[in-house]
């Protein structure tokens, strides 16, 4: 196996671990503050016992090192964790997963106005295609009863929230920031315990909670390793299974309909989000640096 291909199995893993993220709100009986202090907590409880074991005190000190960089990195995570669990619980799921399908839009407009990088006219066209896309889901939020523009609003921040972390990280390459993900996920859930009721999940579901918190911890080791060794363009590929995945695993499990203009607003955001990603994939091929 060569490094790309290990780079594209190691990225697919992160972004199937991820899928059901979602449907874990749903099958879990608590509130959505409540899930998202477990999520935060054990994710990054042991992100940070597993570093600390590996590497020491090492990796964080150099994440201090960045100054406000890792800051808006660890801020970001955490409040986009909060922030995602609690539009999940007032939209459905095809709109959220859609929604923050458009990161790579806020990604670019960061870029531009942070790291002096423009912005191509493919990327251009792509940022106009995303909005119609992003209307159409937001149109329809009003026929389905899973769906309210509250919850878009919230996953619309998700999504631009998240750019800015990416765009903080870029900032400081040669530093890993999974710790900063750790102390993110570990200070904002500490934040949240005065408006949670941690002990109200059943005792029943608590294997939720905990398969929930695993599954984002592997999700973040892989997405922090995978992309070491494939380009941005390849990434953004993969990333898109969790739109299409994710509202069809809800579909099956629980039986939440995306919706009619959810569907055909996402398939417009992930369809140009494809075309552009592959026309930048064939482009890095020809013209690799």
């Amino acid at each position: 196996m060569n490094t790309t291909q290990k780079g594209l199995l190691i990225t697919t893993l992160g972004v199937l671990f991820v899928v059901p993220d979602s449907l874990f709100v749903r099958l879990i009986d608590a509130d959505a503050l409540t899930i998202a202090f477990w999520r935060l907590f054990l994710s990054g409880g042991m992100l940070t016992i597993g570093i600390l074991a590996m590497r020491g005190l090492t990796p964080f000190r150099a994440v201090f090192s960045t100054g406000r960089y890792g800051a808006i990195y660890m801020i970001g995570v955490g409040i986009s964790g909060i922030l995602f669990i609690v539009a999940v619980s007032l939209t459905s799921v095809a709109n959220v997963v859609f929604i923050i399908a458009s990161l790579p839009v806020f990604a670019a407009l960061f870029s531009r106005v942070f790291l002096g990088e423009p912005v191509t006219t493919r990327m251009a066209l792509t940022m106009v295609v995303v909005m119609v896309g992003l209307s159409v889901i937001a149109y329809g939020s009003g026929e389905n009863e899973n769906a309210s523009l509250k919850g878009d609003a919230l996953a619309l921040g998700v999504s631009a929230l998240f750019a800015a972390v990416l765009t903080a990280a870029r900032k400081v390459k040669p530093v890993s920031m999974v710790p900063a993900a750790a102390m993110g996920y570990l200070g904002c859930a500490l934040l949240l315990v005065p408006f949670t009721a941690p002990l109200s999940v059943p005792v029943d579901q608590f294997w939720l909670v905990v398969m929930q918190g695993l599954f984002i911890l592997t999700s973040s080791v892989f997405l922090a390793i995978g992309p070491r060794f494939i380009t941005s363009a390849e990434i953004g590929l993969l990333v898109l299974l969790e739109s299409v995945l994710a509202p069809l695993l809800a579909w099956a499990v629980v039986g939440e309909h995306p919706g009619r203009y959810a569907l055909f607003g996402g398939s417009i955001v992930v369809a140009a989000l494809f075309v552009s990603n592959l026309i930048a994939l064939r482009r890095e091929v020809r013209n690799p640096r």
